[in-house]
C-alpha cells in the first residue's frame, strides 16, 4: 500500500457498504474489515474515518502515539450523558481525574468490594426457583446494578433498580441519534425521542445527586468508592477535590461502565455456556471444588472461570469499538492521515481475526493457557483499551464477573429457552438485542 489520504491512493471503502449496513454500526465495521483488510477509509461529508485492524496498528494508536489523539466522536457525543467524567475528559482534566480516582481501584479496595459482589449475586441466586424462565440479561443488569450501589454508594438501590435500569436503557437507546450530524438540534427540540432521553437522564441524576448530598451531610467514610472520591485531593496538582458536578459526572460514568458493561459480559457468558455443555461442566467442577461461596482469596482457584470470562469478552467485547481523533497529521503504514481524522480500532474485529485466533467462532476458554497467550500478538486482545486511557476499573470488572459467575454457577444451570432470536445490539456497549431468555435448572 502506498499513498496519502488525501490526495493520492487512499484507504477507502465504497459508499454501498455504508448504505448496506447503515442501521448496524457493528455490521458496518465487519463488512469493512472483511473486504478491505488492515486499513480502510471513508469520507462522510467533512468527516474522515479510518478503520485499522492489525495489532501493531492498535498499539501504535492506543499506546505509542496516544498523545496525538483525543477521544473519538462517540465519546464526544456521550458528554450529553456522562458530562466531563473520566471516560470523556481530555488532557490535564483526564490526568487529574485519574489521579483522584486511582486509589478507589487499588487492589486492597477491590478486595473489600468482593464480599458485596458475592452477597448481591447470592441474593439473586436465592430468588431463583427450579424451572423459572426469565431474561438472563435483565437478571445480570439487576445484580450488577446492586453491586454498583453497594460498592459505589454503600446504598441499597434495589427498590429503584427497575426505574434505573429503564432509564439506562432509554439513554443507551438514544446513542445512535446522538451520532447524527444534527443531534444537538434534535435533542433541543420537544420531540418524543428527546423528551424520553431528558426524562431518563433526570431520573439518573436524581438518584446520584441525592446520594452525594446524603453522604456529604453525614460526613461518613464508609470505605466505598464515593467516600474515596469525596475524600480525594489532587496531591500532584492544586490540592483540591471534586465538586458535586464532577462527582456526578464520575458517578454517572461508573454507573455505565461498572454496571452496563459487566452485565453484558455476564449475559453473553450464560448464552455461551448454555451452548457449550463441555465448558459448562468444567466450570462446575471448578466452582464446586471450592466447597463454599467464592471469596476474593479464591480467585487464584477460579482460573477456568476467569478464562470463561476472558473468552466471552473476546467474542462479545462490551466496548466493541474504540475511536480516536488525530490532533496532528498521523502516518499509519504507507498512509498519511491529516489532522482530525477519526481512527477506529475494534476489539470485536481484531479479536475475531483468523490470523491470531484459530477457529475464531468457537468458544474455547483453553485459548487462555499461558502458552497460547504468549504465542499471540499482545494487541490481538484489548477489550479494556490500552495506554493511559485503559479502563481504570479493569480489575474491578475481572473480579466482579468472575465472582458473580462462580456464585451463580455453584447452584444453577441456565438453559436457553426455545424459539427465541439471539442477536447483538451495538450501541455504546454490545447488548443482546432481544435479551437472552433462559430456564433455570437447579444443579
Amino acid at each position: 500500500m502506498s499513498g496519502a489520504f488525501p490526495p493520492g491512493p487512499t484507504p477507502r471503502f465504497p459508499g454501498d457498504l455504508l448504505l448496506r449496513s447503515r442501521h448496524d454500526t457493528l455490521q458496518f465495521l465487519i463488512d469493512v474489515a472483511t473486504e478491505f483488510g488492515d486499513v480502510a477509509g471513508l469520507r462522510i461529508g467533512r468527516e474522515r474515518l479510518v478503520l485499522v485492524n492489525h495489532p501493531d496498528a492498535v498499539r501504535d494508536v492506543l499506546v505509542t502515539h496516544q498523545k496525538n489523539f483525543l477521544k473519538g466522536k462517540a465519546l464526544e457525543r456521550a458528554r450529553i450523558v456522562l458530562g466531563n467524567g473520566l471516560l470523556t475528559s481530555e488532557g490535564e482534566d483526564h490526568l487529574r481525574q485519574r489521579r483522584l480516582m486511582q486509589p478507589a481501584f487499588h487492589r486492597d479496595r477491590i478486595a473489600s468490594y468482593a464480599a458485596s459482589m458475592v452477597t448481591e449475586a447470592a441474593a439473586v441466586r436465592d430468588r431463583w426457583r427450579d424451572g423459572d424462565q426469565f431474561d438472563a440479561h435483565e437478571q445480570m443488569m439487576a445484580v450488577t446494578l446492586a453491586i454498583v450501589g453497594r460498592t459505589l454508594f454503600s446504598a441499597d438501590v434495589g427498590d429503584e433498580s427497575s426505574e434505573i435500569g429503564a432509564a439506562l436503557t432509554t439513554v443507551l437507546g438514544s446513542f445512535n441519534h446522538m451520532m447524527l450530524p444534527w443531534s444537538a438540534l434534535l435533542f433541543a427540540l420537544p420531540v418524543p425521542a428527546a423528551l424520553r432521553f431528558h426524562r431518563a437522564r433526570r431520573r439518573l441524576d436524581a438518584t446520584i445527586y441525592r446520594l452525594i448530598a446524603e453522604r456529604r451531610a453525614s460526613g461518613a467514610d464508609t470505605g466505598d468508592l464515593l467516600s474515596m472520591l469525596l475524600l480525594a485531593t489532587d496531591t500532584e496538582g492544586d490540592g483540591t477535590g471534586l465538586t458535586d458536578r464532577q462527582l456526578r459526572d464520575e458517578a454517572m460514568t461508573l454507573f455505565l461502565a461498572g454496571h452496563e458493561t459487566t452485565a453484558n459480559a455476564l449475559s453473553w457468558a450464560w448464552y455461551l455456556l448454555a451452548r457449550n455443555p463441555d465448558v459448562e461442566e468444567r466450570l462446575h467442577r471448578e466452582v464446586d471444588a471450592l466447597g463454599h461461596e467464592p471469596t476474593f482469596a479464591d480467585l487464584p482457584r477460579l482460573e477456568y472461570t476467569r478464562r470463561v470470562v476472558a473468552e466471552t469478552i473476546r467474542l462479545y467485547p462490551p466496548a466493541y469499538a474504540i475511536g480516536r481523533r488525530a490532533i496532528g497529521a498521523y502516518t499509519i503504514g504507507a498512509y498519511e492521515l491529516p489532522p482530525r481524522t477519526l481512527v477506529i480500532v475494534s476489539p470485536f474485529i481484531v479479536q475475531r481475526d483468523h490470523r491470531w485466533w484459530k477457529e475464531v467462532e468457537r468458544f474455547d476458554p483453553d485459548r487462555w493457557s499461558p502458552e497460547e497467550v504468549a504465542a499471540r500478538p499482545k494487541f490481538s486482545y484489548f477489550p479494556f483499551g490500552a495506554g493511559t486511557r485503559i479502563c481504570i476499573g479493569e480489575q474491578f470488572a475481572w473480579t466482579e464477573a468472575t465472582l458473580v459467575l462462580a456464585t451463580l454457577a455453584q447452584r444453577w444451570r441456565l438453559w436457553l429457552a426455545p424459539k427465541q432470536r439471539i442477536a447483538m445490539q451495538p450501541q455504546i456497549t454490545l447488548r443482546p438485542r432481544y435479551g437472552i431468555r433462559v430456564i433455570a435448572r437447579r444443579r
